[in-house]
């Protein structure tokens, strides 16, 4: 399976990002813990330049907490403030408003000294869909100001948002890119739910995910399966988790479908643990470094 996905209003996205840069002094970009690299838009970079940045690591309750703390050590080594975020409970938050007021302290300094009265900081929010903007973004604002869904692409135009700490917030639609240059980064987003899964064959995804995580994550397949020891042959365990979930049609076969989707479903809902799919030391040197 081919994963490849550039819906229109994506690449207007890209043109709103370029074209209200200039009126922000910070840019938050937003990522999935669990796959901090590929929710990460390689885009973004050529995009945002030197903007002054901070990174957010959301979904930080389904990932693996030793990992995310590896992830916030990587940014930093690579000179971007990183913060670890749930944006179900708020917990990072108040963490993440102290980075962006410092991120933008020099800009504001400076407007004071050329005799400007102080404003609120001003920062845009970029990410791929489906990785919580909205969620963060009504946890900030104190109100429910923009639009939230479990699914992609619920977010659409552009609006600014006034949050708490006197920041002003423009908010962006989820951007993905033209081509997945690595198929992995494309199953791994579909894998946490970035690619509507109307487009995916689910029983590949989910076959794919369920390899993955009986190699990495073994004890927390068989915990949450009731399975007493795993197949090399990742078909095999979804046939045995169906049958331990009864995903069986009449006659005896199999519900592939069905089994697939509570995989999918476990997955990304945490049940299944806590569970990050990319560490730093299997990608060193894949962060462009900024001064």
């Amino acid at each position: 399976m081919h994963i490849n996905w550039y819906p229109g209003h994506m690449k207007k996205t890209k043109e709103l990002i370029k074209e209200n840069l200039k009126l922000v002094d910070v840019v938050i970009e937003l990522l999935d813990a669990r796959i901090p690299i590929s929710s990460r838009n390689p885009q973004i970079d050529e995009i945002v330049e030197n903007k002054p940045r901070v990174v957010v690591l959301n979904k930080s309750d389904l990932a693996d907490s030793r990992i995310t703390d590896q992830w916030i050590m990587y940014f930093q080594k690579h000179h971007s403030k990183a913060v670890a975020v749930n944006s179900l409970n708020g917990e990072g938050l108040d963490k993440l408003i102290g980075e962006v007021q410092e991120a933008a302290k020099e800009k504001i300094q400076k407007l004071v000294q050329k005799g400007m009265r102080p404003r609120p900081v001003r920062a845009m929010i970029v990410g791929v869909p489906n990785v919580g903007k909205s969620s963060i973004i009504n946890r900030l604002a104190g109100k429910k100001s923009a639009k939230t869904g479990d699914r992609p692409g619920v977010t659409k135009g552009k609006q600014w948002v006034r949050l708490k700490g006197n920041i002003e917030l423009l908010d962006t639609p989820g951007i993905l890119w033209p081509k997945f240059e690595d198929q992995e980064v494309g199953y791994k987003l579909a894998f946490t739910g970035a690619i509507k899964d109307e487009i995916l064959d689910i029983e590949t995804v989910a076959l794919r995910l369920l390899q993955y995580l009986c190699h990495t994550y073994p004890q927390c397949i068989k915990g949450r399966y009731q399975l007493n020891d795993l197949e090399d042959d990742p078909l095999k365990n979804m046939e045995n988790i169906a049958l331990r979930r009864g995903c069986i049609f009449s006659g005896g076969r199999i519900d592939y479908g069905r089994a697939a989707n509570i995989i999918l479903d476990e997955f990304r809902s945490g049940k299944i643990g806590h569970i990050t799919l990319e560490k730093p030391d299997h990608l060193e040197g894949t962060i462009s470094e900024r001064s």
